[in-house]
């Protein structure tokens, strides 16, 4: 039991989680949108796909040095006020893209902004939001929270996804400027980032876990090593989608088969959808079968059909098969969060979780340059062989080292 005063006379009630998960959806708008449009954008003033790759990177390193950030010190800088902090960052990167041109200028705005080129969102506010939302709720409703949590962020991005079209419909229908009508689509970012802002500002004091200038406890070395292994794993799946990102992934599509943006969208809209439907079908699934069992067996059939698309005769075959790996590649997320968080104790859970997004940011960071340089120099679909091989064995090594260890609830169905 923690120290008298180190914990909230109540947990955080339903309108700290609804304010959370209304941030979230938010958040995930703008990376949705992102996504899509980034890649083709840096190619509209000039970029290549090194270059772009460069930038996609620098975005993802920043989100993991601000990770760090939320594993060691957010508690004791307070939760709120972290994230009010990173969602300002956010803002920021909103605006470069809007403002800045100079290469070196926007390379070093998508750091410090986590411009994230991803098309997912994986960055500190996510590690920080689920080390919270597990108290909550009890554990046996706990992988149903993350679910919900992970639908809500994936029907942000099919939305988001939609609203890449935006520059599109401005020079088609309103005559815009190439430049300005990507401009419109940045400035929508910037103010997603505020109110997200302002949303975060509304949480009560009861979302903080330790008193202001307090210590949190330091997790035990049995825990610390748990948290290690499961943060190495997680880090080696992240590499793998790292060279997957929404923005390479759509750049391929685009040359592949000369999908224009108008469609991007569309087809990411219909991914994002599979995702959403995804999470409440893994939290089902994982009440009869179990956490690891669902992220191994849903997963590794995704990836198969990943590494299927460069294959694929024609665009609608490609389309098919990369829908079908949506469907499945995001089943993962809420059982392996609700398994991060269940194997450690309560007040190891902001370490826990920042420290596993810690590794898959630090991962995500690495791969995109490598995944830009490989499509220049060696062939467009290296990035979808690379990525669907390293998640396959991750796969496997997860079930190796994980599947005698189980979660609570898990552990009480099954009995003494």
């Amino acid at each position: 039991m923690p120290p008298p005063g180190n914990r909230p006379p109540s947990p955080p009630s339903s309108s700290d989680r609804l304010l959370i998960f209304s941030a979230a959806y938010l958040r995930s708008l703008g990376v949705g949108m992102t996504g899509v449009l980034l890649a083709v954008y840096l190619n509209s003033i000039g970029w290549d796909v090194a270059r772009t790759g460069l930038l996609v990177t620098l975005g993802l390193a920043g989100a993991a040095v601000n990770t760090l950030v939320v594993s060691l010190w957010a508690e004791r800088l307070g939760r709120r006020r972290t994230l009010v902090a990173l969602s300002l960052l956010n803002l920021a990167g909103a605006l470069a893209l809007v403002w800045l041109r100079q290469p070196h200028a926007l390379l070093a705005a998508a750091f410090f902004g986590m411009v994230n080129g991803l098309g997912r969102d994986r960055g500190p506010a996510y590690a920080l939001d689920q080390a919270l939302l597990p108290e909550t709720t009890t554990s046996e409703k706990r992988t149903w929270t993350l679910a919900w949590y992970g639908l809500i962020l994936d029907a942000g991005l099919a939305l988001g996804s939609l609203l890449a079209v935006l520059p599109f419909l401005l020079r088609q229908h309103r005559g815009w400027g190439l430049e300005a009508s990507y401009q419109a689509a940045w400035w929508v970012l910037a103010g997603l980032s505020a109110l997200t802002v302002a949303l975060y500002l509304g949480l009560s004091p009861r979302v903080e876990v330790v008193e202001a200038g307090k210590r949190p406890p330091v997790p035990p070395a049995a825990v610390r090593n748990r948290v290690f292994k499961l943060a190495a794993l997680t880090g080696m799946d992240s590499l793998g989608g790292g060279f997957l990102t929404g923005a390479l992934i759509s750049y391929w599509f685009f040359q592949r088969f000369e999908i224009g943006e108008e469609y991007l969208g569309v087809l990411f809209f219909a991914a994002r959808v599979a995702n959403a439907a995804s999470h409440l079908v893994a939290a089902w699934l994982a009440q009869r079968i179990g956490l690891v069992n669902t992220m191994v067996f849903t997963h590794i059939p995704s990836s198969i059909f990943l590494i299927a698309v460069p294959f694929a005769p024609n665009a609608t075959w490609a389309v098919a098969l990369f829908l079908a790996r949506e469907a499945l590649v995001e089943m993962d997320v809420p059982t392996r969060q609700s398994y991060i968080v269940a194997v450690v104790p309560a007040e190891a859970r902001a370490f826990s979780s920042g420290i596993t997004t810690l590794t898959r940011n630090i991962a995500y960071a690495v791969a995109p340059v490598m995944a830009g340089a490989a499509m220049s120099g060696l062939s467009l679909s290296t990035p979808l062989f690379a990525g669907g091989g390293i998640k396959i064995a991750y796969d496997i090594i997860l079930y190796a080292s994980f599947r005698g260890i189980k979660p609570p609830e898990e552990e009480s169905r099954q009995g003494p």
